[in-house]
């Protein structure tokens, strides 16, 4: 885990663990591996819902592993449950969820909230 890893907003450093949102940022990204090997090239994931629970601090430093499997493939819809380890010691866990879209939906959608 690296400085920009830790819990720090405008106000300065919060703690010295890993902070929620990095910690949302690589389980987004672990789990994303799935989209990127199912989808066409016309197609994109976008992100439905994110579920951590912390169970222990990660400090600087720290070796993160990040574990995701598939739970649920439903249509277009993919689950994932993930697990957020520190050597042994389970440090999060949680559940995330995307769907495959095809561009063209995106960027009608993109269109229709910006008045393009």
């Amino acid at each position: 885990m690296l400085q920009d890893d830790l819990a720090t907003f405008e106000a300065g450093n919060v703690h010295p663990f890993y902070g929620t949102f990095a910690l949302g940022r690589d389980v987004e990204w672990a789990c994303r591996q799935f989209v990127l090997n199912m989808k066409e090239d016309d197609e994109e994931g976008i992100g439905t819902f994110l579920n951590i629970a912390h169970k222990s601090p990660a400090m600087l430093g720290d070796q993160v592993a990040i574990t995701a499997r598939i739970i649920r493939l439903q249509g277009n819809a993919i689950d994932c449950e993930f697990a957020v380890k520190v050597g042994n010691r389970l440090i999060a866990e949680g559940t995330q969820g995307q769907k495959i879209l095809k561009k063209e939906k995106l960027a009608r959608i993109v269109a229709e909230l910006t008045g393009g």
